[in-house]
């Protein structure tokens, strides 16, 4: 039995599936991720990335933080890709009962997704650190400089977890929860190395941990099936 038999088989028969993604689900829709040859943290910048994206550097430099938001986070044009689609449609069949991600821009939900735990936020939502005011994601892509609430005045920010930022708990917890009862887990386009989301995957009990990712990840040997291959070719390939 192939591997891609194997998968298609555990989800066949299983009604408690949970997928546990990272960047990598999304950088078939065009979408940079950080770490690998071309992704953001071997572009060149006046900062580094994992600076510009601090707490303390939007406290700081705010007006520099959302030049760089603006032109390198904000990914509005692109499409869920067969990744996404193929959960969605998982989660429609009452196959899969969550998704978990890493990811912030909104692909999961685009594709039709409902149960969706974002443990570093989303670029679609923007809070008034002040007053709370709501706003979407057009109002910080078609604004210039610092975005202030037009309500009281105040600066608004992304709903996105910047380093040295903590996980809202909620969310955590939620995830936590759903990998800790899921019969099947399947982690994919991630290198499992961003803690402590990468620590998640420790809650699941079962005995059908599928990891799907181009490169080798430090869980490697703790799987039950290893894929190294296209996510979107992988889940895109599953039969309902």
């Amino acid at each position: 039995m192939t591997p891609q038999e194997q998968l298609q088989q555990w989800i066949q028969g299983s009604d408690n599936i949970v997928f546990f993604g990272g960047a990598g689900v999304s950088t078939e829709s065009g979408i940079p991720d950080f770490r690998s040859v071309d992704g953001l943290y071997n572009q060149r910048y006046d900062q580094p990335p994992e600076t510009i994206l601090s707490h303390t550097y939007f406290v700081g430099n705010t007006e520099e933080f959302y030049r760089f938001y603006r032109d390198k986070m904000l990914c509005l044009d692109a499409k869920p890709n067969a990744a996404h689609r193929a959960l969605a449609e998982l989660e429609r069949a009452g196959r899969l009962k969550a998704v978990v991600t890493q990811n912030i821009d909104g692909l999961h939900q685009l594709a039709g997704s409902r149960t969706v735990y974002e443990l570093h936020g989303s670029v679609h939502r923007n809070y008034c650190t002040k007053c709370r005011a709501f706003y979407g994601v057009d109002f910080i892509a078609e604004g210039k400089g610092v975005p202030r609430c037009p309500a009281c005045g105040a600066l608004v920010k992304p709903d996105v977890v910047l380093y040295e930022e903590g996980l809202d708990q909620d969310t955590v917890e939620g995830a936590v929860r759903a990998i800790a009862k899921a019969d099947v887990l399947i982690v994919g386009g991630t290198s499992l190395v961003v803690y402590p989301a990468a620590g998640l995957i420790n809650y699941y009990r079962g005995n059908k941990l599928v990891l799907i990712n181009r490169d080798p990840t430090p869980y490697d040997r703790e799987a039950d099936l290893v894929i190294h291959d296209s996510i979107g070719k992988v889940l895109g390939g599953i039969a309902l």
